[in-house]
């Protein structure tokens, strides 16, 4: 398997100077407690779904997950793992991948939004000048976990953590940033089984 995600991936004069992080680390109560990465939604693994502007985009990938670590491992990034325990929210994900990222600049997505388009982080990318931070929104509040963020934001992020609080939208409220607006249908995620059922045309 590890091969085959290999092949996949863009050719190199594509890739930017981006790590591409994964949010997989949820605990999926609204699924029944499953590993949502693992929910077969058109006839693949969301995760596989949700990587797709990664691999299209990112020079290096990782992978956020508290649990099968191995058949995360087994997709052909490396997996970090959050620092507390009991699935404390994005933002414990975030901080993992910032620590460990290769690049500057780090891009999160979500392992339960399938229809992201493939040109997300190029999008993401074209607005990052004069900020630390560039993260989508609907038509409503921002969406804070999908976006791209400076390394610099690491210290910052430690501390607000420590601070006890969890809040990716409050801790994000306060950072210089760009907005990059995407259509309902793009950020159409499945938290719930309903969410797994195809629209009626």
């Amino acid at each position: 398997m590890t091969q085959n995600r290999g092949m996949s991936r863009a050719s190199e004069h594509l890739l930017l100077p981006i790590t591409g992080l994964l949010l997989a680390g949820g605990a999926g109560r609204r699924m029944g407690g499953e590993d949502k990465g693992w929910i077969e939604y058109r006839g693949a693994a969301l995760a596989t779904h949700a990587l797709r502007p990664l691999e299209r985009h990112a020079r290096e990938i990782l992978i956020s997950a508290n649990r099968n670590h191995e058949r995360y491992a087994a997709l052909g990034y490396p997996v970090v793992t959050d620092a507390e325990s009991g699935f404390a929210g994005p933002l414990q994900g975030i901080l993992a991948g910032l620590a460990a990222a290769r690049f500057d600049w780090l891009a999160v997505v979500p392992v339960d939004a399938p229809h992201l388009p493939d040109d997300l982080l190029w999008q993401l990318w074209q607005l990052r000048r004069g900020v630390p931070l560039v993260v989508a929104r609907d038509e409503r509040d921002i969406v804070p976990v999908i976006a791209l963020l400076h390394r610099r934001l690491l210290s910052l992020l430690q501390r607000f953590v420590a601070s006890g609080q969890r809040r990716a939208g409050d801790f994000f409220a306060a950072i210089p940033q760009q907005q990059l607006r995407l259509r309902a249908e793009e950020l159409r995620n499945c938290n719930t089984p309903a969410d797994l059922q195809e629209p009626i045309a």
